[in-house]
């Protein structure tokens, strides 16, 4: 039996039009005892309507994985249970780093997303998922006595990131990945969404053997190898297709979750 199922967000349970399908609305309110977990690349403050859609806002014992990993909530409260900060130190480095590439630059605390470079392209794809707080200049100061949990480089052109992510050569410093085709991310070492999974599951003792997954994306990879059974929505990216264990018939505007409950969980 499988208890808990970790969903990420964008192009896996959200569809294009960047809601839950009223198929996965129905399924999730007969999930009785199976937790579902959103675990996402945003923080937790941005995801609150998906809450909402799904029945899950504000509920006492359910929870969210964000950041990548690096914030555990209980949805009462948004309760902090966990948090892995990437620190202002690195934080810097990786602002000044990035100032010299083509890339607009997200930081995140544990409450804002701060933009710098921010393009209308970029906005465009923002829009209705993330409140970005622009600003100029090339001094961070004025985050320094907040907790920074991640720095993300964002460029349209994933083969340009997936470039700079092979010259910056940071993988041992850092966690990172990318994700959406238009994001290269940086968090703490060893934070990630499949360590958020085996935190939340000693947490709940769930046993990882009782856990799913599913994902499209690179930085969803590390919690599909975690899980007891990883899954990738059809329109997963071809870097992570082989490290699945099961390829689902539905894209993420097909209802995966439904799909994961019919086979699955029913």
């Amino acid at each position: 039996m499988y208890r808990l199922i970790l969903t990420d967000l964008d192009e896996t349970l959200l569809t294009t039009d960047k809601h839950v399908s009223p198929a996965d609305i129905q399924t999730i309110s007969k999930l009785k005892d199976t937790k579902l977990v959103l675990a996402t690349g945003r923080g937790h403050f941005s995801i609150q309507n998906t809450l909402k859609e799904v029945g899950l806002y504000d509920k006492e014992d359910e929870y969210c994985i964000s950041l990548n990993g690096a914030i555990i909530t209980e949805n009462k409260g948004n309760r902090i249970i966990h948090m892995e900060p990437l620190g202002y130190p690195d934080a810097v480095r990786l602002f000044e780093t990035g100032l010299n590439h083509n890339v607009c630059i997200h930081i995140y605390t544990a409450v804002d997303c701060y933009g710098f470079r921010v393009f209308d392209n970029e906005r465009e794809y923002l829009k209705n998922r993330i409140n970005v707080i622009e600003f100029e200049g090339n001094d961070l100061s004025f985050l320094k006595d907040l907790p920074i949990m991640k720095v993300l480089y964002c460029n349209p052109d994933i083969d340009y990131l997936r470039d700079l992510k092979r010259k910056l050569d940071l993988d041992d410093v850092y966690d990172v990945t990318l994700s959406a085709n238009r994001y290269l991310e940086f968090n703490k070492k060893g934070v990630n969404k499949g360590q958020g999974l085996r935190k939340l599951a000693e947490y709940l003792n769930i046993p990882i053997s009782e856990t799913i997954a599913v994902g499209d994306s690179l930085n969803d990879l590390s919690m599909i190898k975690a899980a007891g059974l990883g899954i990738g929505v059809k329109n997963a990216a071809d870097e992570i297709i082989n490290d699945c264990d099961i390829i689902l018939d539905s894209t993420n505007n097909d209802s995966p979750v439904t799909e994961i409950y019919e086979r699955f969980i029913k």
